[in-house]
């Protein structure tokens, strides 16, 4: 099993995943590593990306998750999935991946970016991820989970509520 840890920036997607999947037992991947160099100056510079500027990424994530698939191992990814398309797509070609979406409120958001210096992704970003977001909605494959600054009880609550108590799928 695959399980994406989705949000929008400062959600706290990292910090959620690295846990989750250290105490599975399971992989990791960060979903920042897969961006290239020039996303990375975009967003750096304050610059937006756009739908096609996350293509080569999405795809970039997508083959990280087929790889775990055909090597028969679990693993946990984080990606912000801010569209239904793109979680969509991560979910397609993945029938037992599950996709955890981190709400936030804005005022968490804003105090996590302000807080996490060296990091490309600058504050001022985050109102136009929060545009192009497209809340997930009730027919997609998606659980919505609260994160409120209390990792292990959002990490506990992801566990009981896919039902990985004993850390295998």
């Amino acid at each position: 099993m695959i399980v994406i840890v989705a949000g929008v920036a400062g959600s706290g997607k990292t910090t959620i995943g690295t846990q989750l999947a250290e105490q599975l037992g399971w992989r990791f991947a960060d979903a920042d590593s897969f961006h290239s160099a020039a996303n990375v100056a975009k967003m750096r510079n304050g610059i937006p990306l756009t739908d096609k500027d996350r293509a080569p990424w999405l795809r970039a994530i997508a083959a990280w998750m087929d790889a775990v698939d055909a090597a028969g191992q679990s693993g946990v990814v984080t990606c912000s999935a801010l569209r239904r398309a793109y979680r969509e797509e991560l979910l397609a070609r993945h029938p037992a991946a599950r996709m955890v979406f981190l709400e936030v409120t804005r005022d968490q958001l804003v105090r996590r970016l302000v807080n996490r210096p060296g990091h490309f992704f600058p504050e001022e970003l985050l109102d136009s991820q929060l545009r192009a977001l497209e809340a997930p909605a009730p027919d997609e494959r998606v659980l919505t989970v609260q994160e409120d600054d209390d990792v292990p009880h959002t990490v506990a609550e992801i566990i009981a509520r896919l039902g990985l108590g004993d850390g295998v799928a």
